[in-house]
């Protein structure tokens, strides 16, 4: 009993002193914060838990989203007994080992193994391949938590077995909501602008959240015991936790500066999108909305102008998730400069703004015949496909066919500029219907 006792009041002591981010940790699934697609009344992710009939799954999403915190939970609400590894200093034999242990728990009472696997994508194909047996006959449930890109990083056969589930960054009134239970747990108060500072720059993390404001929190609560001000958390405080300047960049500016980043590469200014990257980096704005913003302007702004703009932006978005920063600074900087000199052209942009005008305005638009799936039985009697000429049999790859509906024969959606290799497609455009034309 006296053990009993002792180990009780440690664990009390190491909860007392553990992080804000554990002592937070949620104890149920409303009290989750985001995630609202997985984890909202009849949602799939919700429904599973709940009702203990979650099969192997793959947690997927950036640091600070909650994917451990629901691997908590589901050992909260399972009857099945709960492992936990860590793929960062598990090794093959630890992997066999909770493994012998499930089958033996299965064979003995009847009992399965829910076995939680954090950095998953850390694991080598011979410690994911150890698994496979296991999860293909059920004698565990993985549930595999990754920041990762599990279609390049986990095997394909674990992955075709487990349920892939996405989390997404935490949006602002989430982060604002941590940060108002995290003011109540520390029994602190930050002035709005230290509130506005911390979520603007907390990237969507809310591990990232919490650990700055109890940083900050303490730090107001030293200054205060110094006779150097109040123990309210001021934005000086928010600064020093996050290392991060302000540079009185709140949401109004937040905007401004996106807007003069985009109008700038628009502009053709690759110095002037610089000066912008730069200030949008140096002020903490999260790289992957800077990176959105730059695959959204390679298709709006220069489309067909430069084919290359998009694969260029697609290729920084993605090193900013899987290098991170500071060194996809330079993949950005690469994208800004390559999209900044690109030949310019909104053609693509307002094609298919057209188009969509016209399919919300117009006549319904009927498949022509010819054009029809003629692959089921039964088709071909009633005349899909009839008529259809295979453009790989023309010798220049290339036959005058109507494509449209009868309706819109004739109509111009794309007219491509003379910028750039959107040269090039009007001047192949204007032979196809110049020979339309004959």
């Amino acid at each position: 009993m006296p053990d009993d006792l002792f180990a009780s009041a440690a664990s009390e002591r190491l909860a007392a002193r553990a992080p804000l981010a554990d002592r937070m940790r949620p104890t149920t699934l409303d009290e989750v914060v985001g995630q609202g697609h997985l984890l909202d009344d009849g949602a799939p992710l919700r429904r599973l838990i709940e009702g203990d009939r979650l099969s192997s799954a793959i947690l997927w999403g950036p640091a600070g989203t909650g994917k451990t915190t629901l691997a908590r939970l589901v050992a909260r609400t399972t009857e099945k007994d709960f492992a936990s590894l860590s793929a960062v200093d598990a090794s093959v034999r630890d992997v066999r080992e909770v493994l012998a242990r499930a089958r033996q728990r299965l064979g003995e009472r009847g009992q399965g193994t829910i076995l939680f696997l954090d950095e998953v994508h850390r694991f080598s194909k011979s410690q994911q391949d150890a698994l496979l047996p296991a999860v293909e006959e059920g004698l565990v449930v993985l549930i595999g938590a990754t920041t990762e890109n599990p279609h390049f990083t986990v095997n394909p056969p674990l992955l075709s077995r487990s349920t892939l589930f996405r989390l997404e960054p935490l949006d602002d009134e989430a982060l604002r909501e941590l940060v108002t239970r995290g003011l109540a747990v520390e029994e602190a108060a930050a002035a709005p602008e230290a509130v506005d500072h911390l979520v603007l720059r907390a990237g969507g993390d809310g591990r990232q959240t919490l650990t700055a404001l109890e940083v900050a929190v303490a730090l107001a609560a030293g200054r205060a015991r110094d006779g150097d001000g109040t123990a309210e958390v001021g934005i000086s405080d928010v600064e020093a936790a996050l290392g991060v300047n302000a540079l009185r960049y709140g949401r109004d500016e937040h905007y401004d500066v996106a807007s003069a980043f985009i109008k700038s590469i628009r502009g053709s200014d690759p110095d002037a999108g610089l000066w912008w990257l730069a200030t949008m980096l140096e002020a903490g704005e999260d790289a992957r909305f800077i990176a959105r913003r730059l695959v959204i302007l390679a298709s709006e702004d220069i489309g067909m102008a430069d084919p290359q703009a998009l694969l260029v932006a697609e290729a920084a978005a993605r090193a900013v998730e899987h290098v991170g920063l500071p060194e996809a600074q330079l993949n950005l900087a690469h994208a800004v400069v390559h999209l900044a000199t690109s030949p310019k052209s909104n053609r693509v942009t307002t094609a298919l703004g057209a188009a969509r005008a016209a399919v919300r305005e117009g006549p319904g638009g009927r498949v022509p015949a010819h054009l029809r799936d003629a692959h089921y039985q039964g088709a071909k009697g009633l005349g899909h496909g009839q008529g259809y000429r295979y453009p790989h049999d023309a010798p220049a790859g290339w036959v005058d066919q109507q494509h449209l509906p009868d309706e819109l024969v004739g109509t111009r959606f794309y007219e491509p500029s003379d910028h750039g290799h959107e040269a090039e497609v009007a001047a192949r455009l204007a032979a196809h219907r110049a020979g339309a034309d004959r």
